[in-house]
């Protein structure tokens, strides 16, 4: 009953959206002689100023009663409630812009192009939902990011993933998160922004492609829940790390466990951990051994995985659209017209040679970079192998601090209530 009223008021958002979609258009635009052909707008129109602080106030609220519900109310349906809210105002009203997960972008191009004037609403959007994980935990993910919220609805009958497989992708979001910082770093293109596969049903501009992605996405988040969330976000990385020393957190249980294990396979992202008892202890000289296997493995994955990444950083540079017109200008394809692109290089004077340095320069930003992303992702691939390695005693069943969404499912199934 409850996903029943969701999905009516969600239908209500759409077709609200789609009303003020085409009331937009309801003027054509301008015909050019030239046969110049208008882009389809790729962002909405930037906010006012006073809406830009509402939407910091909203930020700031749905964050505060979304800790509450979880670590206070404990109500699952309150998160689910929030999720509801979210995906109407940050996802259809705001359109999804600036979120979160993107603004990652905006922190990474203006730490390294100090020319550009990062809006005071990209940096709290980057920062306030990593200060309420600090000491709250994933809340941000329960209910308030939009891009989990839609995931959310549609998770139905969802399935247990083997835990290896979990492991490996997890390993993915790393290496999402590594190229996005590259490219925007390189003022090369905001890819996660590009690439959001739900952000085009918030505005409805998508194309097929994306329409498609995040259709399958959804169809796939039936049955594993939330996949862009596990298996793709960058800004769940930070998130996931964040989280894990964090001051306060979801409990499954508000008082002892009773270990009666109806919990257990309440959980649809596998964040809950079982009780592990104890091992017979290791013998010191396997332990050291161990240890020194370690410290070798990851300084010498962290070298591997940058010299590999040096060697790909040519194939990554071609994305940059400058190094794409000077390829261009270089190798012209006499088949088929001039591009503007090219046309308009010609026409503003610059010489080819200037273009050639500068595009010079920006392959030497992927060289150093490929080497700085192969070595992070090779400390992520060695730490991941470090933590199968590590045994961890457990009594209870409780929440992975950094893989749980504190979605408040779990609380639903523990017959332990407050005191």
């Amino acid at each position: 009953m409850r996903k029943t009223v969701a999905y009516i008021i969600l239908l209500l958002v759409i077709s609200f959206q789609l009303y003020s979609t085409f009331a937009v258009q309801r003027f054509p635009k301008p015909e050019f002689e030239s046969g110049y052909i208008q882009p389809q707008t790729s962002a909405p129109d930037p906010r006012a100023e006073a809406l830009a602080i509402l939407d910091i106030v909203v930020l700031v609220a749905t964050l505060s009663l979304a800790s509450w519900m979880v670590l206070k109310k404990r109500s699952r349906d309150g998160v689910f409630w929030i999720s509801i809210f979210s995906i109407a105002y940050f996802g259809f009203f705001r359109e999804g812009c600036i979120c979160s997960v993107g603004s990652v972008q905006n922190i990474t191009y203006a730490l390294f192009n100090p020319s550009y004037s990062i809006p005071i609403s990209a940096i709290l959007f980057f920062a306030v939902p990593i200060i309420f994980t600090l000491f709250f935990g994933r809340t941000f993910c329960a209910g308030v990011c939009p891009l989990g919220a839609i995931q959310d609805v549609f998770v139905i009958k969802p399935i247990d993933l083997k835990s290896w497989l979990l492991k490996v992708l997890g390993l993915i979001p790393f290496i999402y998160l590594g190229l996005a910082i590259l490219y925007a770093a390189t003022a090369t293109d905001f890819i996660i922004c590009r690439y959001d596969p739900f952000v085009g049903f918030f505005r409805l501009d998508a194309t097929f492609m994306m329409f498609m992605i995040g259709g399958v996405l959804l169809l796939i988040g039936v049955f594993v829940a939330r996949p862009y969330c596990r298996f793709l976000c960058p800004y769940g990385v930070i998130l996931n790390l964040t989280s894990r020393v964090s001051k306060k957190h979801l409990t499954i249980t508000p008082a002892k466990c009773i270990q009666c294990k109806l919990c257990e396979n309440s959980c649809p992202f596998g964040a809950i951990e079982k009780p592990v008892q104890i091992k017979e202890k290791e013998e010191s000289s396997k332990a050291v051994r161990r240890i020194i296997v370690l410290t070798v493995i990851i300084p010498l994955l962290m070298l591997v995985g940058g010299y590999v990444g040096s060697r790909f950083s040519e194939n990554l540079a071609k994305v940059n659209h400058r190094v794409q017109l000077a390829q261009e200008i270089m190798n012209p394809d006499t088949s088929k017209p001039e591009s503007f692109e090219v046309t308009a290089f010609k026409s503003a004077g610059q010489s080819p040679e200037q273009l050639y340095a500068e595009v010079d320069g920006i392959l030497n930003k992927f060289y150093v970079g490929g080497w700085i992303l192969g070595g992070f992702l090779g400390l992520v691939f060695g730490l991941t192998l470090t933590s199968l390695s590590v045994f961890n005693y457990r009594e209870d069943y409780t929440p992975n601090k950094g893989t749980c969404l504190s979605c408040a499912r779990c609380i639903d199934y523990c017959p332990v209530k407050p005191d």
